[in-house]
């Protein structure tokens, strides 16, 4: 639950709709004015800076973290830096 509540502080945007989530497993959904290559392009950027992510195959607006359940709380927060400017990288906002 301590884990899960660093995610959910520190995944805000502008341009995230709405990051949901079951105990580690998270959707981060983008705003629907983003496409499905947005979302790709944003799990590219993560990628290139090392952080694994990944795509719904249901739901193109979404993106995927599933971190282990031993990620430290500064792994948390680098990944969250990560994915936020990953996506202000993409979306310029």
């Amino acid at each position: 639950k301590e884990k899960e509540d660093i995610f959910n502080k520190l995944l805000l945007h502008p341009a995230i709709k709405e990051v949901r989530n079951a105990g580690l497993l998270f959707a981060i959904e983008l705003k629907n004015i983003y496409t499905g290559e947005t979302v790709k392009d944003v799990i590219k950027e993560c990628i290139e800076q090392g952080i694994v992510v990944d795509w719904f195959l249901f739901n193109g607006q979404s993106i995927r973290i599933a971190p282990p359940l031993i990620i430290s709380k500064g792994e948390i927060e680098k990944s969250c830096e990560i994915i936020v400017s990953s996506i202000n990288k993409i979306t310029n906002s």
